[in-house]
Parts: C-alpha cells; structure tokens; sequence
C-alpha cells in the first residue's frame, strides 16, 4: 500500500466541503463537473470563497507543459495547509494521475486518494476508504467503467453545458500521450446524446459545445462515418437550443457532409477550432498527423466557402524534434493564408511514453523560444487585422458571466458572439443577465477580443437568463429553484411537472 496520509482520527461525522482545481482542456473541465456532481450526491458542499476546504481535488492535465512540476509545487504548498487543518484530504485524478500513478503518494505522501481518468465515480468512495483506514489510496483502472455522462453532475454554468460525445482517441501523433490515458474511442449512442442535450434544454440551457478528443471521428465505434454531420443536423431539430459548438476535429477525418450540415443547421454556430499543429509535411509527417498542408487548406477553403464569416482557430506546436527553419517557415506562411482568429501556440517539450520523446533532432530551447515568439507575433497581428474588419458590425452576444475580468472596472459586460469571439460591450441601460442575448455594435478590438461601447440595440431575455437568475436565487436562499439548479443526475430525462 501507499505511504501513511495526514489525516486526521476517522469519525462517523458528515461530509464536509469540497473545493475541485481543474487544469487542462474542456474534456478536464466537464470532467470536473462531475466530480462535483458526485461529491454533492454524496453530501460535500461546495467550499466559500476564502475558506479552506475540507476536500482540494486536482484533476490534472498531462498534456501542457510543466504540467507535474505545477501538480508537485501545488502539493507541497498545500502540506503546511494539511498539518495545521487536521482532516483535511487531497485527491489527485485525471491525466497526470493515470500516467504517475503511485509516483504521486511516493513524492507527496500527504496525498489522499489518486484516481484516474476511466474511474472518476470512484472518488466519494476512496476519500471514505482513505478517512477510515487512515492509508493513501491509489485506484487506477485501464479501461473506461461508466461513461462520464451517466455521473450526476454540478454545471458551472446554468445556461452554458458541455456534451461529451465521446471519449478517448485512435489516432497515434507521436507527440502526445492522451491515447494511452484516455484509453480508445468510445462512442455514445446518439440517441443518448440528444436526451441529454433536451434534458440540459428543459433545465434552461441554450448553449451546448460537444466535446470529443476527435469529435468528427464520431460514429466510427458503432460503423457510422457520417454519423457527426447527422448529430449537428439533429441538433438543429431541438426547441430551445439556441446555439451549439464543437470541439476538437481532426483535419484526417473532417468531411464535406459536416461542412454542409454547420452551413445549414441555423443553430450551428460558425466557428470552427481545426487544429494543424505545422505548416510543415516533413514535419506532419514526423507527428504521424495524417494529413498535408495542401489537405488543410483546402478545408479551410471550403469552410469558408460555404460560411463565409466563420472564425477559425488552430493549435500549433514550435520546435517539434527535427523542425528546421524552413519548417518553421511553412508554419508562418500557413498562418498568413488561413488568416486565423486565434491559435493555441506551444513549445514543444517532451512527453515521456511519447514516440517524439526519443525521436533525434530536439531543436535547442533558445531557438523553440525565438520561433515561438516571432509565431506568437504574427498570430497576434492576424487575430488583430481580422477583428478590426468586425468594427461597424452587428453581432448577438450571449451574456456571460465572469468572462470579463476587468468589467468591474470598465462598466462593461461580456459574452461571446456566434462565431466564439469574445466581446466586451456597455449595458448602459439596459441590464442584460448572463444567459441572455444583446445584439451591439462593434466599435473597436484587440487581438483577444473586441469592444462595442455604444448602446446596445437589443435585448433578448432567454431561458438561460432565467437559469442563471434562478440559480442566483437558489444560492442566495430564495425560494425559486428550477430551472437552472445545475445537477443532472446520471442519464438524464425531461424533467416532469415541479
């Protein structure tokens, strides 16, 4: 077994409060809402701001870089919070948990309870277990138990959710190491998915992101290789949804049927997150990524095409093992003709377990730095040039909530407009909710977002503004409750009378 935990004399007392820190990528997010979902179930509250918690869990990314030097840092800040607040657990799941394993208690033996990411459920049960038996527990297992979506689970938002539609990948890049933590694709039934996008509806959501490591690859599991482009076009067939996006595809596997279907589902938002990864074909080829630039933007072409205002994005790696200059310059001229609205750019670092970790040719870390800063200037000054083709149009923003970290102090509100650019606007009179819809002006932009400082021209309540403002209620002790109340528990269903 593990090493001894910090925990304090077990008891028969209730369940405290729990506070969940999540890293990573949307998968990680929705991955934390469940666990949320199942420490409520189990009788945990969600801790104060300003209060330590009772439970801190870590679900963790393998993926971005440094990722366990910020996992062990975090631990060892939290060891003097544990030895002066007897009781307290620490759990660690997800990505970096499914790869460490028992490293994890052997450098931090303060830890409680590591799980990984096939076992999620199992998190209520090894904190019990650990409490009682005053020992660390590991419990990683190497195939999926239960889909995620049949886990109760605590939304984040009360208008906005997430929908996995599947889980795991096929694809083997050299460069990453989710396969073997995430294990195979598994499909959900459509069916499944569309019960639970309805029951997110019927609880005053109005706007789903289908989440998928390799989202239009879904179907493969169950013989259907057009089976994306039917679940975007089913989408479009349920009352209320107001918006739907997706997130990830894979150029390999991104057909002509799902274009048709983002152009003619009026609720299928244009905006299209294609990741490329290099500019380069020597340098694709190395990754194993299965397509070539000419393939890449000839999709480009024909999203554009048939969406002519759509915004795309990207995610592009600097210095993967062998990256010459004039690789790096296919990735720069690349970024120049798709005229993306924004890129996630990284250096690459290595990721033991990974093919590319033993690959020859490791580019040194000065020249990852240069290149990634002559990158990170042009995909700024492009962002820019395309934002500030914006300025003069209408866009409907869905108000959010906590989007804006400075909108305290500038008066301003936030949102995101239909193709997923996030705008700063001026309320002025007419007090928008998070949840609803504002159509404005834009009268300037940056390169991460843009600015519409005019008075709105309307505003349109919606059912996710009365979430929001329902489940403001709710927290405050108002008697008002539903909808929004923000937990689905297990397969979802419409919900009946109240």
């Amino acid at each position: 077994m593990p090493g001894r935990s910090f925990i304090g004399v077990p008891d028969a007392r209730a369940p405290g409060t729990f506070e969940i820190r999540t890293y990573g990528c949307q998968m990680n997010m929705h991955d934390s809402e469940r666990l949320a979902g199942m420490l409520e179930q189990a009788g945990y509250r969600r801790a104060g701001a300003g209060v330590t918690p009772d439970v801190i869990v870590f679900n963790t990314c393998a993926v971005r870089e440094n990722a366990d030097n910020r996992l062990y840092g975090n631990l060892g800040h939290l060891l003097p919070v544990k030895n002066a607040h007897p009781g307290l657990q620490i759990a660690v799941g997800g990505c970096l948990a499914q790869k460490d394993r028992d490293a994890i208690t052997a450098r931090a033996p303060w830890v409680d309870v590591v799980f990984g990411t096939h076992n999620i459920a199992a998190l209520p049960v090894l904190l019990e277990r650990a409490r009682v038996q005053q020992r660390a527990q590991v419990e990683i297992v190497e195939s999926l138990e239960r889909f995620p979506s049949v886990l109760p689970a605590r939304r984040e938002s009360a208008y906005s959710a997430w929908v996995a539609i599947s889980v795991g990948c096929n694809n083997t890049c050299t460069f990453c190491i989710v396969p073997s933590l995430r294990g195979r694709e598994e499909d959900r039934r459509p069916a499944d998915v569309l019960a639970e996008i309805r029951a997110l509806v019927a609880d005053g959501v109005v706007e789903v992101t289908l989440l998928g490591q390799n989202v239009n690859s879904y179907g493969s599991a169950f013989g259907d290789r057009l089976a994306f482009g039917r679940l975007l076009r089913a989408c479009g067939q349920i009352d209320g949804l107001e918006r739907v996006r997706f997130t990830s595809p894979h150029p390999r596997d991104f057909t002509d049927d799902v274009i048709e279907a983002m152009a003619h589902t009026p609720n299928v938002m244009p905006q299209l997150h294609m990741p490329l990864q290099s500019g380069s074909d020597a340098v694709l080829r190395a990754m194993r990524r299965a397509y070539r630039r000419d393939k890449y933007l000839a999709i480009l072409e024909k999203v554009r095409t048939a969406l002519p205002d759509a915004a795309i994005t990207t995610d592009i790696i600097v210095g993967f093992p062998g990256e010459t200059e004039r690789d790096f310059a296919d990735t720069l001229d690349i970024v120049r003709r798709a005229r993306f609205c924004g890129a996630f750019t990284f250096r690459y670092s290595i990721r033991p377990g990974t093919p590319a970790a033993t690959m020859g040719g490791q580019v040194p870390a000065e020249v990852v730095q240069e290149r990634y800063e002559r990158l990170t200037a042009l995909v700024q000054q492009t962002s820019l040039d395309g934002n500030l083709r914006l300025t003069g149009r209408q866009v409907e923003v869905l108000v959010a909530d906590g989007e804006g970290r400075k909108d305290e102090s500038t008066h301003r509100m936030s949102g995101r407009a239909r193709d997923n650019r996030l705008v700063h606007f001026a309320p002025a009179r007419s007090q928008p909710r998070p949840g609803d819809m504002v159509t404005a002006v834009i009268t300037g932009a940056a390169p991460h977002y843009l600015l519409a400082d005019g008075e709105p021209l309307a505003v349109r309540r919606t059912m996710g503004g009365d979430a929001w403002e329902a489940r403001r209620e709710g927290a405050s002790g108002g008697k008002r409750r539903t909808p929004g109340t923000g937990v689905l528990l297990g397969m979802p269903a419409l919900r009946g009378p109240a």
